[in-house]
């Protein structure tokens, strides 16, 4: 079906040196996808989560023909991976690099027609293409400037720009409100609205759990190179049954975290800094009884408190409740 993804056992394995000696080395494998296996439906916005480090961008360099998976199948837009590259490509929308794949040199408008004639589009139809896109993200004021002289968060939306200039029915976005300030991001997130309701399928990958509840039904949360969780939103969430959330913030030490861990009616607790202070995450089935317990041992354990809310149930709780870790913590698939 046009705009379908389909991912079966997927799998990409590094070969990395390590030095052991002046003149030695040894070689060890890396497994950055361990078997990934999803279905994205045509015209959906699909969300692909996880920590900085967890195999997203592995993923979807190997779904744009940007790296040959070591195993497993996957097709594209009804395309087979491996076998119809050239297909896929053409189907593809892609932003992966965000500004380090632009042409620092030529201007904005001329970086679009570069890459609409890279996809063999007729000069007219480039023209055409790049005005509508400038006039679409409101870069008129900056299109015929060198992209040296813009700033990061330009630079991000041109590469955004670039994406949609081969007008494919699938987009492929890797962290695409990454440096953009809170209205420019907000903004590109209304236009992806926008273009999915025109028809188009959305792969969005972000670690930022609350804007993937903003704009995706369903999502895909990857960790270590595996999913280790699917399905809509909403499910996800419920999935914690009757669990709840306390979020306390202040200085916590590591130790009174391992304290905590150990008190009756814990399910999972992780500590992340946030703002220049620690914030513990506590998910527990009995919030009444055990927040004076809670308080009480972080006390013992010389912990300062300054805020504690209960709060909902989101997605990054439902990636603590089954890693033991908040999405700040980078993992290292090394």
């Amino acid at each position: 079906m046009k705009g379908q993804v389909i991912v079966e056992n997927l799998k990409k394995i590094y070969l990395s040196k390590q030095r052991t000696g002046l003149f030695q080395s040894r070689t060890t494998e890396v497994e950055a996808l361990k078997g990934v296996s999803l279905e994205i439906k045509a015209g959906e916005i699909f969300g692909l989560l996880g920590p900085n480090g967890a195999g997203k961008t592995t993923l979807i360099k190997c779904l744009t023909t940007l790296l040959l998976p070591t195993s497993g199948a996957a097709w594209i837009n009804g395309y087979k991976l491996t076998e119809e590259d050239n297909a896929i490509r053409a189907s593809v929308g892609c932003m992966l690099m965000g500004e380090r794949g632009l042409y620092w040199k030529l201007t904005g408008r001329e970086n679009l027609d570069f890459f609409g004639a890279l996809y063999h589009l007729p000069a007219g139809e480039r023209r055409r293409r790049s005005s509508e896109i400038i006039q679409r993200l409101h870069l008129e004021e900056i299109a015929d400037r060198a992209v040296e002289s813009y700033s990061s968060g330009q630079k991000m939306k041109l590469a955004f720009a670039k994406a949609l200039i081969n007008d494919a029915p699938i987009l492929i976005l890797d962290e695409p409100t990454n440096t953009l300030d809170v209205p420019s991001a907000r903004e590109l997130r209304e236009i992806v609205q926008t273009l999915n309701q025109e028809g188009k399928t959305i792969i969005y990958t972000t670690h930022i759990m609350l804007e993937a509840e903003i704009l995706c039904e369903r999502v895909a949360i990857i960790d270590r190179g595996e999913v280790i969780a699917q399905g809509a939103v909403v499910d996800l969430k419920q999935s914690l049954g009757r669990e709840k959330v306390i979020r306390l913030e202040g200085v916590i030490s590591e130790s009174a975290l391992r304290a905590v861990e150990q008190l009756p009616g814990i399910n999972r607790a992780a500590l992340a800094m946030l703002n220049g202070h620690n914030q513990l995450t506590v998910v527990t089935a009995e919030e009444s009884n055990l927040l004076p317990r809670l308080i009480e041992t972080l006390t013992q354990h010389q912990a300062l408190l300054q805020r504690i809310t209960p709060e909902e149930v989101t997605l990054e709780d439902v990636f603590i409740a089954h890693t033991g870790r908040t999405l700040a913590d980078n993992t290292s698939l090394q």
